[in-house]
This record gives C-alpha cells, sequence and structure tokens, in this order.
C-alpha cells in the first residue's frame, strides 16, 4: 500500500522561468508513478493572513479593482509582510494598514491551501474581535481601496448572489462557520 504522505510524483529538474518581487514561476521536469514524464508549471507566492474583522454579528470588508479579473471585487483583508515574525503579526498589520482597524483579540482558525494545483502557498486565518477604529495606511497599489461594514445576512447574500467571489474569503468563513461559538 502505498503512503498517502509520500510523493507519487518525482521532480527531475527545477527551473525558475519568470521572478520579480512578488512571485516566482518555475518549471519542473517530472516523473509520474507510472514512469512517464512531464512537465508542472508552480507559482512560487509567500504566505499570507486572511482577518474576519467581526463586531455586531457583521463584518468589515474591503473592496479594490482586482487587475486579473478586471474588476471590482469584495472580500475580507488579507495580505502578507516581508519579515514578519509571525502569522498573527502579519494579521494585526494588514488589519490595520487596510482598514484603520486594531483588535484586541486575533483568534487563529486555521490554516489553508490557496489554490493548490497550481501554488505551494498557504494563508493562516483569523477571526478578529475587540475592533477599534483608526485611520487606514494602504500601501500605494492599494490606493483605490475602500472599506464597509455588512451585516452577517447581507455578507451571506453578497456570497450566494455572486457578490463576493474569492474563494480565500469565501473558504476563511466556512472556518468561522465550522468553529465553536464563541
Amino acid at each position: 500500500m502505498t503512503d498517502p504522505q509520500q510523493p507519487t510524483i518525482r521532480t527531475l529538474a527545477s527551473t525558475v522561468v519568470y521572478t520579480n518581487a512578488w512571485i516566482a514561476l518555475r518549471e519542473d521536469r517530472i516523473q509520474r508513478p507510472d514512469g512517464s514524464h512531464g512537465i508542472y508549471s508552480v507559482l512560487d507566492r509567500p504566505d499570507f493572513a486572511l482577518i474576519i474583522p467581526m463586531e455586531n454579528n457583521g463584518f468589515h470588508l474591503v473592496e479594490e479593482y482586482r487587475y486579473p479579473i478586471g474588476r471590482r471585487t469584495w472580500s475580507f483583508p488579507q495580505g502578507g509582510v516581508p519579515g514578519s515574525p509571525s502569522p498573527q503579526a502579519t494579521a494585526h498589520t494588514e488589519l490595520a494598514e487596510e482598514t484603520g482597524l486594531t483588535a484586541t483579540s486575533m483568534t487563529s482558525l486555521g490554516r489553508l491551501d490557496n489554490a493548490h494545483g497550481t501554488t505551494g502557498q498557504r494563508f493562516d486565518v483569523f477571526l478578529a474581535t475587540g475592533l477599534t477604529p483608526g485611520t487606514p495606511h494602504r500601501e500605494h497599489t492599494e490606493q483605490d481601496m475602500r472599506q464597509n461594514w455588512f451585516p452577517r445576512a447581507e455578507l451571506e447574500q453578497m456570497i450566494l448572489n455572486g457578490t463576493i467571489t474569492d474563494s480565500c474569503s469565501i473558504a476563511a468563513y466556512t472556518l468561522l462557520l465550522l468553529h465553536p461559538p464563541r
């Protein structure tokens, strides 16, 4: 019987074909379990944190134009901080940068794979509570970002009607729903 933790595909060679400050694309020559060879393209990106800022039975979301999909979209705050000491520190930083909010409690809900067919990138999901408003300190690339608070029922309707399509936000919300009540 095959050990499910052992790789079934063997890497024969790996070449980085493109890289910049945010992403690297590599092409791996592989050998499958039947001995056949192939190529696998992999995007290497740093892990990130996603924050669910919750208060008054509702949630703070951010909206910005997403160039790859050609439209504005709502999501939970999320991002990475190079050199951050921990996922929780990243969560606090991203929440403050994107929304201006600070949280007295940042509870880990879990760790998820992001697009596991193309990248090894993972993200940590945190529930932020005990929120205090402040001024956002967004990066230059986030200059069109805005935020708003939505009641739970409206957030769920936004998911159902396709207003929220960010798979990371929807997966994170599922983790929240499956977590024991607080």
